[in-house]
């Protein structure tokens, strides 16, 4: 049973068409041309394709690939895991061979390897994200490591994935050459950061912690001036083996230097310390959906 978002179903569903028609656009303008395999379902289809060449004119598309290879897996896991087992993830495996079509149209991007394992990964990346973002994947890997993982229950869906999409980076290589290899595996790493950077929050802010004898003071400046809160943590000093309070603060990137404004204003000699935070959900950041 996969998971679901509070959203809208509907909102979900228009987020999976915008993802796959991304990822559809990045495998037609970039990696199909330039013949990268990047893992999947989809790098599997463009082996298949090259090799079909000789048999069948350009070759097997790309979409009948996919649908070949992921309904029988889809039958596959609906038999072990239910009937309720992946509605949105058959949606989108679905809707990919369709905007494998309508994306076909779209003309090469270029030929400069480099360029395309770089806007590809980028592309794909923020289709991939935002299809995950919904709750759903394309099927492929992850459904048939989900499967294996059903019986060799020693081995997590992660490690299966990285396996399967590792054999099929592999056989890229042997059939177009280790430069070609190397550039997909650029265009993974892309692709990837682009994920973690849509799954994660891309509305980086910064944790302050500050050690000082003058706290409520600076607590009391930063709410007034920067409209933000901030959290006493007990802390004990192991030098001076006396209690201290340590300040938490999160605040925006901009407004960092006002809040080591407002620490310098009361104690220079205060202790900060400031940290990278990912996402802040609640309220004055990022909403809860």
């Amino acid at each position: 049973m996969e998971l679901t978002s509070k959203r809208k179903p509907i909102i979900d569903y228009f987020i999976i068409i915008v993802g796959v028609t991304l990822l559809a656009a990045g495998l037609n303008m970039f990696f199909i041309p330039l013949d990268l395999v990047t893992g999947g379902v989809t790098g599997l289809a463009i082996i298949i394709k090259k090799l079909t060449e000789n048999i069948v004119p350009g070759g097997v598309e790309p979409w009948i690939t996919n649908i070949v290879i992921n309904i029988p897996l889809f039958l596959t896991a609906v038999l072990i895991k239910g009937k309720n087992f992946g509605g949105r993830s058959l949606f989108s495996t679905m809707f990919l061979s369709l905007a494998l079509i309508y994306t076909s149209y779209l003309p090469p991007a270029t030929n400069d390897m480099l360029l395309g394992s770089v806007f590809g990964g980028v592309i794909t990346g923020a289709g991939l994200g935002l299809v995950f973002s919904a709750y759903s994947t394309t099927g492929g890997t992850d459904l048939a490591a989900s499967i294996i993982q059903h019986y060799i229950k020693h081995i997590s869906v992660a490690q299966l994935m990285l396996m399967l999409d590792a054999i099929i980076i592999v056989s890229g290589y042997f059939i177009f050459g280790i430069e070609k290899a190397m550039y997909a595996l650029v265009a993974v790493f892309i692709s990837a950061k682009i994920i973690d950077a849509i799954l994660e929050g891309i509305h980086f802010s910064k944790a302050a912690f500050i050690i000082s004898d003058h706290n409520d003071a600076i607590s009391k400046e930063i709410m007034q001036r920067l409209d933000r809160g901030a959290t006493g943590l007990q802390g004990s000093g192991k030098f001076s083996n006396k209690s201290k309070e340590v300040l938490l603060c999160v605040v925006s990137k901009k407004e960092i230097v006002k809040l080591k404004e407002i620490v310098r204003e009361h104690d220079k000699a205060a202790f900060v310390i400031v940290a990278d935070v990912k996402e802040v959900l609640g309220e004055g950041f990022i909403e809860y959906r």
